[in-house]
């Protein structure tokens, strides 16, 4: 999902929607599902594929932002006798509600993504499925893809089962729920073992040499009847959830490797100039990274509750530049086939409510698992689905950064010719004038140009705000 998360409250809204609505046109989102969908979808939410299959008797559980109804996945863990655990996670079944050919999947086709805005979103598939039938809200019987992953004591994992069942959730939880009643020793032992298995399996990533990137999200706040924007630290809870749903991707993608079809998430390493770059923004935002320490270590020692480490997390989303889909077939896995950032194989498969390539994932796991070739509704589709995905990916980007320009020209419109601290964070090799500076308040990474010598890499300067037009979507900076 989105990686620069932005959080508009119902207050700051207002200002931005004009921006917001130029902005969807300008990229031709489309606003609604057209009737035969909506029609179909209506008929299938009342009608689904139901499993035989039935695991209603296990308490699952939910954990998502506050306001979130699109639930994806649930979760239940337990103790294995022997000292290891188990995680039951089920995934929302949307083959059970979307037949191939239908008009439901041909918009899927065309969406490929939920694509997120500050005031709402454009979702992959119509709210009846989304928000309703499909999602896993509690208290309803729901067909999922039920994962049951076995690990030993140090969270290794040992077995892998995934079929398809008819669940139900019994609790909505958010991340501050989960965090406060873990902390306040309150959880009840399922809640309880996500913090133990998700630090288990965050040291087994430290092991490998992966890193999950804990990236702040940016928030406009009211404050004396003016907006600002500040960064909101992600809770540890966060992280541990994110662990079970990387768990699942990687166990996935070992079933689809054994089986030899299937479609991975892959990122090659990062270029040594990339890495460079980052080095310096480090250096001007008093990130402390000593050369003989490593780009993974460096990001998990980061505090995304301090503002310059916030600033230095979202600059290392940019190593993430290169992340496709490789397909396979007949055995033959592509080379490399690693996600750098997870430093094994890996593929998403936990979010079909909002992503069109995890269906077909999933598909391919349940196949495998039952010994089976996959529906040929799957392999018809694998060839086309990595370009689907970039085309899709692409677009998300840039709603993304848009959304970005966007707020911080809207909250900053009526403070032009303002003078701010800042740090320069970044200089063009071939234009040294032009760069990036980094405001701690208000929490701002924007364009700097105008001046006429070199700018001061890693060193703090004095800037004016010369631009701030929500219409053109920039804010642009000048030395003071």
């Amino acid at each position: 999902m989105p990686r620069r998360h932005i959080h508009v409250t119902g207050a700051a809204e207002a200002p931005l929607r004009a921006a917001l609505r130029a902005l969807r046109a300008q990229l031709a989102i489309p606003e609604d599902f057209p009737a035969p969908v909506l029609a179909e979808a209506e008929a299938v939410a009342k009608a689904p594929r139901l499993p035989a299959y039935d695991a209603t008797d296990l308490p699952f559980f939910t954990v998502d932002p506050p306001t979130s109804t699109d639930l994806d996945q649930a979760m239940h863990l337990a103790r294995r006798s022997d000292g290891g655990y188990r995680v039951h996670y089920a995934i929302a079944d949307v083959a059970a509600f979307v037949t191939p050919g239908s008009a439901l999947d041909a918009e899927a086709h065309r969406r490929v993504l939920t694509l997120y805005f500050p005031d709402g979103k454009a979702p992959l598939h119509p709210a009846v499925l989304s928000e309703g039938a499909a999602s896993l809200l509690p208290g309803e019987p729901r067909p999922a893809l039920l994962w049951r992953i076995d690990l030993d004591a140090e969270g290794r994992r040992v077995a892998t089962d995934v079929r398809r069942a008819l669940v139900r959730s019994r609790a909505k939880l958010d991340y501050a729920t989960v965090q406060k009643q873990i902390d306040t020793g309150t959880a009840e032992e399922p809640v309880a073992l996500l913090r133990d298995i998700g630090r288990l399996r965050e040291a087994l990533e430290a092991e490998r040499g992966g890193i999950s990137l804990n990236v702040p999200e940016q928030e406009i706040v009211e404050q004396d009847h003016t907006y600002s924007l500040a960064y909101r630290a992600p809770l540890p809870a966060d992280g541990w959830n994110a662990q079970i749903s990387l768990l699942t991707g990687m166990a996935a993608a070992d079933l689809m490797t054994a089986a030899g079809t299937g479609i991975l998430r892959t990122l090659p390493t990062a270029p040594d100039g990339a890495v460079a770059r980052l080095r310096r923004s480090a250096q001007a935002l008093g990130v402390d990274w000593p050369h003989h320490v490593s780009y993974a270590d460096v990001v998990r020692a980061a505090d995304p509750a301090n503002p310059r480490h916030a600033a230095f997390l979202q600059e290392c989303t940019t190593l993430l530049r290169g992340a496709g889909y490789t397909v396979f077939t007949a055995g033959h896995i592509p080379t490399p086939a690693v996600h750098a950032a997870v430093a094994d194989e890996y593929t998403h498969c936990t979010a079909p409510l909002r992503r069109l390539v995890d269906r077909y994932a999933g598909e391919l796991c349940v196949a495998a698992v039952a010994g089976d070739e996959p529906p040929e509704w799957v392999r018809a589709a694998l060839s086309a689905l990595p370009d689907e995905m970039a085309g899709g990916s692409r677009l998300a980007n840039t709603v993304e950064r848009e959304n970005v320009d966007i707020v911080e020209a809207a909250l900053l419109r009526e403070r032009v010719g303002e003078i701010f601290d800042a740090y320069v964070i970044d200089v063009k090799e071939r234009e040294p004038a032009v760069g990036t500076v980094h405001l701690d308040d208000p929490a701002v990474v924007a364009r700097i140009a105008g001046g006429e010598s070199r700018l001061p890499l890693g060193e703090w300067l004095r800037v004016r705000l010369a631009e701030a037009d929500p219409g053109t979507a920039k804010v642009l900076f000048a030395p003071a």
